[in-house]
């Protein structure tokens, strides 16, 4: 039987090199379907789980997860009443969280989503993520309540989606008119 040389035995004992903090697992983004008509086009869920990653990556965001539901016009409305005391359907909800581990939830709503993209000439996939990006930078703090703030945040919204090989949602739509991305 052959000896092993002290030094291979020392390197068989050793400790694992330690993780790069930098490095670390992406942080989780849950996608919940609640309405059955998201799971029709399975490239749709994972175009929004892309999108909003991408949001994250592209604002530096902190590493902390997030969770998306894709759900129907009723529970989006009911939350939109409950939660922002609007009795009407949206096309999407972000709840930003106080939990500096955890950024909040977003809500989509299909019918929603199918009737704009149908209107604007898009494919529900693409409106999706749009969506999904528009509610992480939501999330992070982002709004469009003022011109100047709602620049910033088509801005971004138009290079995530370009990264995502996705067309400007802003160019030519129905965007600039009243019901935009809330």
């Amino acid at each position: 039987m052959k000896k092993r040389s002290a030094a291979v035995a020392n390197k068989a004992k050793a400790a694992p090199p330690a993780k790069d903090p930098a490095r670390r697992k992406a942080p989780p983004i849950v996608i919940t379907v609640d309405d059955p008509q998201w799971r029709r086009n399975p490239e749709t869920l994972q175009l929004v789980r892309r999108a909003a990653r991408m949001a994250l990556k592209r604002t530096n965001a902190p590493k902390a997860g997030l969770t998306i539901l894709l759900t129907g016009d009723a529970r989006l409305k009911a939350l939109n009443t409950r939660f922002r005391g609007k009795p009407k359907v949206t096309n999407v909800l972000s709840f930003p969280s106080p939990d500096p581990t955890y950024l909040g939830d977003i809500a989509i709503a299909y019918g929603v989503v199918a009737r704009e993209a149908r209107a604007q000439k898009k494919r529900i996939k693409a409106h999706a993520a749009h969506l999904a990006a528009h509610g992480v930078l939501h999330l992070l703090g982002y709004d469009h309540e003022i011109e100047a703030d709602a620049l910033v945040m088509e801005g971004l919204e138009t290079q995530i989606l370009g990264l995502l090989g996705l067309k400007d949602p802003y160019r030519a739509t129905l965007y600039a008119l009243p019901g935009k991305a809330a």
